[in-house]
């Protein structure tokens, strides 16, 4: 299993950059283009549990899969959100986006991921994956998340 973890400081309010990871199928395309789809399946109280059923497009390819809300917490200073899914039987994969209040106008954000390949071939193509698409995503909220800040002030 592969894991990475990257921290970065983005200059806007927690709750705006939280829109984008917890908001509508809108504002999720801006930090992740290639979700076509995010239909809710399964909504529980405190949101633990629940499943979405999410597409997504890789080339001209478009996969659905099950992803289920593992981990969940929305306070004002703190937000945290860590979600599963297998994708096309190859692999089993968390994301977890954390949220921290740095002051009115900053947040920290870190995003860890897991990539467990479930066939014995992948495990050899992880050996060589590296934290680009990790280091890509955090710096893509940032942009966003700055760049339409400035727009609504």
């Amino acid at each position: 299993m592969k894991q990475w973890t990257k921290e970065i400081e983005i200059d806007a309010p927690i709750e705006h950059v939280w829109k984008y990871l917890n908001g509508s199928l809108e504002d999720m395309q801006k930090i992740m283009p290639q979700v076509v789809s995010n239909k809710p399946v399964t909504i529980t109280e405190g949101m633990v549990g629940s499943v979405y059923l999410q597409k997504y497009r890789e080339g001209k390819r478009v996969m659905e899969y099950e992803v289920e809300t593992l981990d969940y917490l929305d306070t004002p200073n703190e937000k945290k959100m860590k979600v599963g899914f297998t994708l096309g039987g190859m692999f089993e994969i968390t994301a977890q986006y954390e949220l921290c209040q740095v002051n009115d106008n900053k947040t920290r954000f870190i995003y860890s991921t897991t990539n467990k390949p479930l066939k014995w071939f992948i495990k050899l193509l992880l050996l060589f994956a590296n934290d680009k698409v990790v280091v890509d995503f955090v710096q893509r909220v940032k942009r966003v998340a700055e760049n339409e800040n400035k727009e609504d002030n």
